[in-house]
């Protein structure tokens, strides 16, 4: 009996892509459907705490999380650099999304793992900050949901709950731009706070933000295709 051959570079990529663009295809089409939609409550409290982080690591503090069921959310955050913190939001999303395929991908630790240390984290960031009925209910049963899914999936299941957490933050982020800054700029937005912070107009900041999230997921996913 013949040993099975390995498969090509050629035949490993053209897979990769393969389930890319069918993961992708997936999670556009049910983008707004109730199968999406915790997903992109997860993304709104990586957003908020991503402005948080900003606010600590420039001398402030995280007064508050609050997050809304109409995918809206709020940091009230006091002191810090209002400049960055302002600008964590958006883009510090795309980046929990890139570190969390990133530590998909590197299979130096069990996906099981990743996925109850998510859960984990989101269980503490929710217990220290999230101070309103919807966004504690949301966070605790989210982040206990992801501990336990940990404990019971196995890896390819675990990989793709991963795969699933991380791309919908990086696409979330760059669709989240779009319409709340070059769609709808009148909007009270981080767009909006930042160009009345700098007299740089919101439009021009949208611009500048959608164009890092793109080129950003583009060069990421161009690694991850190179290495497949």
């Amino acid at each position: 009996m013949a040993a099975d051959t390995p498969p090509t570079d050629a035949r490993r990529k053209l897979v990769f892509l393969a389930g890319f663009l069918v993961f992708f295809a997936a999670l556009w089409l049910l983008w707004n459907t109730p199968f999406v939609y915790p997903l992109k409550i997860f993304v709104v409290m990586l957003h908020e705490i991503s402005h948080g982080i900003a606010s600590v690591a420039t001398g402030g503090s995280i007064e508050k999380i609050v997050l809304d069921p109409y995918q809206g959310g709020a940091c009230y955050c006091g002191g810090g650099n209002a400049f960055l913190t302002l600008s964590a939001g958006y883009l510090g999303s795309l980046v929990w999304g890139l570190v969390l395929l990133a530590a998909t991908n590197s299979r130096r630790i069990p996906t099981q793992t990743l996925v109850f240390g998510v859960g984990a984290l989101v269980v503490l960031l929710t217990a220290l900050y999230v101070r309103n009925g919807f966004g504690l209910a949301f966070g605790l049963a989210f982040g206990a949901t992801l501990m336990i899914a940990g404990r019971k999936l196995g890896p390819a299941a675990s990989r793709i709950l991963m795969t699933a957490l991380g791309l919908t933050s990086c696409l979330y982020a760059i669709l989240d731009i779009k319409s709340d800054v070059l769609d709808r700029p009148h909007l009270e937005s981080d767009a909006a706070m930042l160009a009345e912070l700098t007299g740089v107009p919101t439009m021009t900041w949208g611009v500048i933000w959608i164009a890092v999230a793109v080129v950003v997921s583009a060069l990421a996913f161009w690694r991850a295709f190179k290495a497949a």
